[in-house]
């Protein structure tokens, strides 16, 4: 009986991708896209290629919002960015804007390309699904959210692990480092801490990723739509590319402050009670689970003390937008793959 369900399981989900395929070279909402194994794989090397360039791009300022988070409002080096930059240069030199960005790439390269083409698939999926239901519907903001989301939270948790020796790396102070890079990391920790410590903030980042990521791509591309009807353009794709950047930008900026505390969470929780951390209170800094940090951040600190980096943030957002788009768009162009966001239109 259970290979029966089984049966029908596998051939109801056959039947439901064929027809996906079939409305979608049809209906005058989508156009028809070619999905060969040739482009999918294109598809994800330009999406990891655009992470890799824009987080290079403004790794002096993640490592700046990252040492914000973990240190609050206490350290007043780190509390502008202008102080901020200037004491990771004296501190660390040149090199310590670039402190654990190398595992920060080695993370963001798969995130990225995962989420880029999962939010093309999964927000296209939904459409087809709701055109059975309704052939006349057509691509909305809560479709795109839902998109968005799903990615996020594909592309957040097969990388986790990466994100948490990532933040580790980041926050190590001085030349003399407990760890001597990713893997030595990975090791240290699984050696003293567990396994289930590279997992330490799961909860809030998976959380966070989904208004972040979610309002990240229905806003961009629902601004790109009502651009270009005020602009009476044919299609979202006739914008110029600093038209889509500002949308990308504004969408970024928007995603990033709903979802800047569950981060703030996140990195305390990764490195709370680690004795190598650059933060003596985060060294003593000791939480049950996100509730609990949640709640001793608002007691002791403040509601202020879950935005402490954002400044940071908001400044390297832009910039970090525009470069992972126009390279994710360059990249194709020169690869000829022609998979691309999806617009609806």
């Amino acid at each position: 009986m259970k290979n029966g369900n089984v049966a029908s399981s596998r051939a109801a989900a056959a039947s439901f991708i064929a027809y996906s395929a079939a409305e979608e070279s049809k209906n005058g909402g989508h156009e028809p896209k070619v999905h060969t194994w040739t482009s999918i794989a294109k598809s994800l090397f330009a999406g990891g290629i655009a992470g890799g360039v824009s987080r290079t791009a403004v790794a002096p300022l993640e490592r700046l919002k990252i040492l914000q988070q973990v240190h609050g409002r206490a350290a007043t080096e780190y509390a502008t960015v202008y102080r901020g930059l200037g004491t990771i240069l004296q501190k660390d030199g040149v090199r310590g804007f670039f402190i654990g960005n190398g595992a920060n790439c080695i993370r963001i390269i798969p995130n990225s390309a995962v989420k880029f083409f999962c939010y093309e698939r999964i927000t296209d999926a939904i459409f087809q699904f709701r055109r059975t239901l309704d052939p006349e519907c057509e691509m909305n903001v809560f479709n795109r959210l839902a998109g968005g989301a799903g990615a996020g939270i594909i592309a957040m948790t097969s990388v986790y692990p990466l994100d948490m020796v990532r933040g580790r790396l980041t926050v190590q102070a001085g030349t003399v480092h407990q760890y001597n890079g990713m893997v030595d990391a990975t090791r240290k920790i699984i050696q003293h801490e567990g396994v289930g410590s590279l997992y330490k903030g799961l909860l809030p980042s998976v959380i966070g990723v989904i208004p972040y990521v979610g309002l990240n791509f229905a806003v961009y591309e629902t601004l790109k739509d009502m651009l270009a009807a005020k602009l009476e353009l044919k299609s979202s794709k006739d914008l110029t590319v600093v038209q889509s950047l500002t949308c990308g930008g504004f969408a970024g900026a928007v995603g990033q402050t709903v979802a800047y505390p569950f981060d703030v969470v996140r990195r305390r929780l990764q490195v709370a009670g680690w004795q190598g951390s650059a933060s003596k209170t985060m060294e003593k800094a000791k939480y049950s689970g996100m509730m609990d940090c949640f709640g001793k951040i608002a007691r002791y600190e403040g509601m202020g003390a879950f935005f402490h980096g954002l400044s940071a943030n908001y400044i390297k957002v832009m910039p970090s937008i525009a470069i992972a788009f126009v390279t994710y768009e360059e990249v194709k162009r020169v690869l000829q793959v022609d998979l691309h966001i999806s617009s609806g239109g």
